[in-house]
């Protein structure tokens, strides 16, 4: 095991870990944020005021006048700003590259990635399938090829970086300081889960829904990170997983709700939250069982104390 004993090291002190996840969080977005808000103060003087923010749904820019597209991109900066000012704060603070961040070691596993990204993404469109099947009345066709191929570059490219943030930061990092302060990888599971649920309460999908039914699968899922990430000694699998999850939702499901407000193939009408939460429960306990079977995991690891390896010398 290397991902989270990668962290016993003495550069542990909390003070460390809140200046990077101020600085990445708040002043990294903030800065990846401007380009939106300049847009949208342009856009408001240009018609005298007259429109304002979509009060069912803030992240839905059209209101301004701005594509779908653009305000795609628009939104992804904050992640990207953030994401490169984590990783540039990651050796002064901590001696620690982006790949030992990762998975403990030089090396990311790539492969893993990729792997993790097929697997989810197949299991999302047999989940889609399946219900477009049952209900095709609750989805409206709106594929308009000319909106969809630059939608298809875009979250391509910068989605992965959305959400390798996310991963980095609460499961990588975040992860890593938890291991290093408590030695329990349970605890390395629930707390950045909690975490990462709580950051997503400004989502469109809490307003609409409610507090408590929209975060217990923001919660859900970050425990599901969270447990790959222990298993697989490293957060390639997530990376990958969280990244299909987004790009999917992206180019194939958009509904009125919905935090990614694109161009996508569908437009799903009525959404029933509690039958999503099952899902998400159902797809991601199949995506465990391959993974597990593909990556020969071990779940006897969870309840492995976080120390450091010995070494044996001759």
């Amino acid at each position: 095991m290397k991902h989270l004993e990668r962290a016993l090291d003495g550069q542990n002190e909390f003070w460390k870990y809140l200046v990077n996840f101020i600085a990445s969080l708040v002043g990294g977005s903030m800065v990846g944020s401007i380009p939106l808000a300049v847009l949208i103060m342009i856009k408001t003087i240009e018609n005298k005021g007259a429109v304002t923010a979509n009060p069912a749904n803030a992240m839905d820019f059209s209101a301004y006048g701005i594509s779908t597209n653009l305000g795609l991109v628009l939104m992804m900066l904050p992640f990207i700003t953030g994401l490169i000012t984590a990783i540039l704060l990651l050796r002064p603070l901590h001696k620690r590259s982006f790949a030992e961040v990762v998975n403990g070691t030089k090396t990311i596993r790539w492969n893993r990635a990729f792997t993790g990204f097929a697997i989810w993404f197949v299991i999302m469109a047999i989940y889609f399938i399946v219900d477009y099947t049952v209900d095709p009345s609750n989805y409206v066709l709106q594929f308009n090829i000319s909106a969809f191929l630059p939608l298809l570059l875009i979250s391509a490219l910068l989605i992965p970086l959305q959400t390798t943030f996310e991963e980095l930061l609460f499961r990588g990092y975040l992860g890593q300081a938890i291991g290093a302060w408590t030695k329990n990888r349970w605890l390395v599971m629930i707390i950045p889960a909690i975490l990462f649920g709580l950051m997503h309460i400004a989502n469109p999908e809490v307003k609409e829904y409610g507090f408590w039914i929209a975060m217990p699968q923001y919660i859900m899922f970050g425990l599901v990170f969270g447990l790959i990430t222990v298993l697989d000694d490293g957060i390639e699998v997530s990376m990958g997983l969280h990244a299909a999850n987004n790009i999917f939702a992206s180019l194939m499901i958009t509904n009125k709700a919905s935090a990614l407000q694109t161009e996508a193939v569908f437009n799903q009408q009525i959404v029933n939250p509690n039958k999503e939460t099952l899902a998400l429960l159902i797809m991601s306990v199949v995506f465990i069982l391959i993974a597990k079977y593909i990556f020969k995991w071990d779940f006897k690891v969870l309840n492995k104390k976080v120390e450091k390896q010995e070494v044996e010398t001759v």
